[in-house]
């Protein structure tokens, strides 16, 4: 069975902790990060959004994932 770009992205996550629109369009053929970020989030994975401005003025987001779950949060913040 194919690795979906969600899977794809949330494995490349884990383990480079930080993505852009570029790395996910290059690396996955992903244009829509924002979106599979945000379905990410809805599974429960605490990815947190930084935004960037480059040495040219443009500004992007910039995705981290952080590897304690939402439940894991709730309960430590309880």
């Amino acid at each position: 069975m194919a690795v979906t770009q969600k899977e794809a992205i949330l494995e490349y996550l884990q383990v480079a902790c930080a993505i852009t629109p570029v790395e996910a369009l290059m690396k996955f053929g992903c244009f829509r990060l924002g979106a599979r970020i945000h379905e990410l989030r809805l599974q429960g994975h605490v990815i947190e959004t930084e935004m960037t401005t480059d040495d040219a003025g443009k500004t992007y987001a910039k995705y981290r994932y952080h590897h304690t779950s939402r439940r894991q949060q709730q309960l430590s913040s309880a």
